[in-house]
């Protein structure tokens, strides 16, 4: 859907696809004077913008724990995912990535284009790293190390049951949710999360992921990295690759919404992390991408799409989930996403009922603390389109440096 035609269907989406244009720009300017932490931020602007544009919620000294520490993760997945380098090769990197995090002289090639850039210049996230104060260093290189070793597990693994699956994204994503609920600790901001609650919000956002970058993944030369579960799978099909097969097209619905009903029964416990959290920009930094991964599940489940292309969500629905600033608007999101999701179930497909199960548990979460916004009156929807025809020039302008 291009611009104009999104913003005929959604105007109501304007005032907020402006704010986030301008709160993406704002981002990538926000480089700090020093050098080490100013290729930390400028590597992470160019390798997750989305990511880049959240982390600017937090406060300035959190905000730098946690930007050093995504860009330490993010060499190590680039490590892990670089299919030319021999395992040999490959696992020992892994398995003392935490130990190289203290070595400002360590570099290595590989990856692509800005992956390939953060590696030869590693020095600079080690440099930076090193600034941090010793309880932000002691989080950072204990998760390395427990990321590192998990994935060195998985190399040469295949994910076979459910439990091989989240144990998986445990390593790759749970882990992070950890690392990040022990940073907040640490800055004094918060009470220590349970791990259990931690973890599923990793692996809420990870599951989704996994979900959505089937046909991706599949294609990846010179071999496909999946982790779809065979416990999962192998009910609708011989070969993972046969749901990429238009004949295949009913069973691959089915597994991919029994893949999307696994991922929601981390839903209920993001929601008690997140109503737990004090601080607001932290509150912000944690609900924003979950609010976008149950947008997410909601557009995979029952689309075939999923394995023909890639499945987005439009960028005013973006803005809009970038404007969250309370537990209300999560439950307000959770809810309204969920009945999207609930709108769409086949009561014939075989996980319908688990399906449904989990979204009534996620909808008796939210239900009490929902708000009935007032509809626009008359005036009010008037003074609204007189707004939308004036940002509409602003639109057309920014939109160019996006």
């Amino acid at each position: 859907m291009g611009l104009v035609e999104m913003l005929l269907k959604h105007p109501e989406e304007l005032p907020a696809l402006v704010k986030l244009k301008i709160a993406a720009m704002q981002a990538s300017r926000a480089i700090p004077a020093d050098p080490d932490l100013a290729f930390c931020y400028g590597i992470l602007t160019r390798v997750s913008r989305s990511f880049s544009i959240v982390i600017q919620q937090l406060g300035p000294e959190l905000r730098d724990a946690v930007c050093v520490f995504y860009v330490v993760l993010r060499g190590l997945d680039t490590v892990e995912d670089d299919m030319s380098i021999p395992i040999e090769v490959k696992v020992p990197i892994l398995k003392d990535f935490h130990k190289t995090i203290y070595d400002p002289s360590w570099h290595f090639s590989c990856g692509v284009k800005d992956y390939k850039e953060l590696m030869e210049n590693f020095r600079f996230v080690s440099n930076a790293f090193l600034g941090l104060s010793k309880g932000y260093q002691d989080v950072i290189a204990e998760m390395t190390q427990r990321m590192g070793a998990g994935m060195a597990k998985f190399i040469e693994s295949e994910v076979e049951t459910v439990d091989d699956y989240d144990e998986y994204c445990h390593y790759v994503a749970g882990i992070v949710g950890i690392g990040l609920s022990r940073l907040f600790h640490s800055s004094g901001l918060e009470a220590l999360a349970p791990d259990s609650l931690s973890n599923s919000m990793g692996l809420f956002l990870q599951k989704i992921n996994i979900v959505r970058d089937y046909l991706e993944d599949i294609n990846e030369i010179p071999a496909p990295r999946m982790f779809w579960p065979r416990e999962i799978w192998g009910r609708y099909a011989a070969l993972l690759e046969d749901f990429k097969q238009e004949e295949n097209s009913e069973k691959a619905v089915q597994c991919l919404n029994a893949m999307v009903t696994n991922g929601l029964s981390h839903a209920t416990d993001c929601l008690q992390y997140l109503s737990a959290v004090n601080d607001p920009s932290n509150l912000r930094f944690c609900a924003i991408p979950q609010i976008m991964a149950i947008a997410s599940y909601a557009m995979c489940y029952n689309n075939i799409e999923v394995f023909r292309g890639v499945v987005k969500i439009r960028r005013g629905l973006t803005a809009k989930v970038f404007e969250t600033r309370s537990m209300s608007d999560v439950y307000e999101g959770f809810y309204k996403f969920s009945s999207i999701l609930a709108s769409k179930i086949d009561n014939k497909d075989p996980s319908a009922a688990a399906t449904q199960k989990y979204i009534d548990n996620i909808q008796a979460a939210c239900e009490p603390y929902i708000f009935q916004k007032e509809k626009f009156s008359g005036f009010e929807y008037f003074m609204f389109l007189i707004i939308f025809l004036l940002l509409g020039v602003m639109v057309f302008l920014l939109w160019r440096e996006w």
